[in-house]
């Protein structure tokens, strides 16, 4: 990990699966071994809104929420909300946004948030088989092969870019 604890910020409108995102996330870092943090604000959320949910991870955490010009990494699933939260992103952190995607690939729509949280994994180590086991459990079992389909296709777009 680039730092100690390692902050990210997952910003979106209601609807987008920002908040099933950081549970995912937060799942791999737990079973990375890591202290998880987590928190979230859901705003005007049912009404299509910004959503946003903070994932503090390392050996030492002690608060949820990534204070504003210390996220490490700012992944939005909706472009509009790029400048609304891009305050939270500190000197030399990393933006990922829809546009890594060739989005008429996905298996489906809703598929986007994890399709960007294996865009997002390529920037961290922690284990491709632990996301793979998060998604599992976090999901019910018939949405499995599309989201792993998703998430696959999120981390190849960021590797090829490597």
């Amino acid at each position: 990990m680039p730092r100690n604890p390692t902050n990210v910020v997952v910003a979106g409108l209601g609807g987008q699966g920002v908040l099933k995102a950081t549970d995912i996330l937060a799942d791999v870092a737990l079973r990375a071994g890591y202290v998880v943090k987590k928190s979230e604000i859901k705003g005007m959320s049912q009404r299509g809104g910004s959503v946003t949910g903070d994932v503090r991870f390392g050996e030492e955490v002690f608060s949820p929420m990534v204070p504003a010009g210390e996220a490490d990494y700012l992944l939005v699933l909706e472009p509009t909300q790029v400048e609304p939260h891009r305050h939270m992103l500190r000197p030399g952190g990393v933006l990922v946004t829809p546009a890594v995607l060739d989005l008429a690939k996905l298996p489906g729509k809703k598929t986007l948030n994890v399709a960007m949280l294996g865009a997002f994994s390529a920037h961290l180590q922690l284990p491709e088989s632990h996301w793979l086991e998060a998604l599992r459990s976090g999901f019910p079992e018939a949405f499995f092969e599309a989201n792993r389909q998703a998430f696959l296709l999120g981390r190849s777009s960021q590797t090829q870019r490597s």
